[in-house]
């Protein structure tokens, strides 16, 4: 069984086509820049790079041209479209409407659209893809995973704000999390690893990226979750504020007579570590910056390490201990520094990092030393595959 995973951004398409028997990624890549002339695709089969030139104006002829390079005669990886038995996209927020991953019909789709209100980068661009896919392959069954599912198992407490209980019943308004895909498949890589029935481990996940989130994990359930209602609560971002003090928000609206969506673009798109750094927003830029003596750059990465840190610790109370922190997303991964700054913070917990492994980057490593109270690992994200694993069980039904 061969399945596509489309994931789609607001003007961007990434998307890997897996054959389930083996687990292969049989091509990968991303088109950028859809909707402008100079839009663009990065087409990777068979350990070669393949960039290619080529305007889309929407997301339907995105798609259209990226099926075409898997049938390209010069590095083609299937025959026929036929060969391709299911679709799977991945969606930002699901809010409470769905529980579970879903097979895709118009009524999905509408529904996708209405939770976009609490993902308006994501959600729309999804649904934007499913209708290209809809034209495109007419009749493919497709399916929906969303990375708040993996959060449906918070219990009441953890999700509930404290504010009047009629805006959740009358708006939803409540805590729904992100990067569920993420946390779920690398809580359950971990505990292969390991060796261990994650029914048993307690697990803290760090999925550290432009968006980040802290997950706790007992029993390989999520219990509770940094980001919020949308992907702008909890940690500070790169580009995100994250959790803050509701009257900053009223006291610059009203000094600075903003309107909600200009506030709402400010704290999105020019606060966290860039927004306190005055860098480019990329964590290795800041990051070189706070090496070569920028105080703010300095500033930034400390907020941020010891923000991670303090969810890490917040979780340890909310399971009475933790058995293993993880990782994750892309600074989660190759940033060195952010992992031994957060894992010193935690030295009180009984974490006994290990330096000398840390000098690694994307790959799976322990990181705390043979006595460590509590282990610490890179696990490398592949949310894609458990799309794909999520459409194949779907499917199959």
């Amino acid at each position: 069984m061969k399945i596509l995973v489309l994931n789609c951004g607001s003007s961007s398409l990434k998307y890997q086509l897996i054959n389930m028997e083996t687990k292969e990624v049989l091509a990968s890549g991303k088109y950028e820049r859809i909707g402008e002339e100079a839009s663009f695709i990065t087409h990777k089969v068979n350990g070669k790079k393949y960039k290619i030139d080529k305007t889309a104006h929407d997301h339907k002829e995105a798609i259209e041209f990226t099926l075409a390079q898997l049938t390209n005669p010069e590095y083609k990886v299937i025959d026929s479209l036929d060969e391709i038995e299911a679709i799977g996209h991945r969606v930002v927020h699901g809010g409470e409407i769905f529980k579970d991953s879903a097979i895709i019909d118009d009524k999905v789709i509408e529904e996708i659209k209405e939770c976009g209100e609490f993902a308006p980068l994501h959600n729309p661009a999804a649904a934007l893809g499913m209708e290209a896919c809809k034209n495109v392959m007419p009749g493919k069954p497709m399916v929906a995973v969303f990375d708040t599912t993996f959060h449906q198992t918070m219990p009441k407490e953890s999700y509930i704000y404290p504010i009047p209980y009629k805006y959740y019943e009358k708006y939803g308004v409540r805590r729904y999390g992100a990067h569920g895909t993420s946390h779920m498949y690398v809580s359950q890589r971990l505990a292969e690893i390991v060796n261990k029935d994650i029914k048993d481990l307690k697990i803290v996940s760090c999925h550290l990226g432009q968006g980040s989130s802290v997950c706790a994990i007992k029993g390989g359930k999520s219990i509770d979750t940094s980001m919020g209602l949308t992907p702008l609560g909890g940690v500070p971002m790169v580009t995100r504020s994250g959790d803050l003090d509701p009257s900053v928000v009223t006291y610059i609206m009203k000094k600075e007579n903003l309107s909600a969506q200009e506030m709402q673009d400010i704290l999105n798109e020019q606060s966290g570590a860039s927004g306190i750094s005055g860098e480019a927003p990329d964590f290795r830029e800041i990051e070189n910056a706070a090496e070569a003596g920028n105080e703010r750059a300095e500033i930034a990465m400390e907020n941020f390490e010891y923000g991670v840190a303090s969810f890490i610790a917040k979780y340890a109370v909310l399971m009475n201990g933790v058995d293993y922190i993880i990782f994750t997303g892309g600074i989660g991964e190759n940033t060195p520094r952010i992992r031994k700054e957060i894992c010193n913070k935690l030295a009180f917990m009984g974490v006994d990092f290990n330096d000398e492994a840390n000098n690694v980057r994307g790959e799976e490593t322990e990181l705390s030393k043979a006595d460590s109270k509590v282990k610490v690992y890179i696990i490398p994200t592949n949310e894609e595959l458990m799309i794909a694993n999520e459409t194949k069980r779907l499917i199959s039904k």
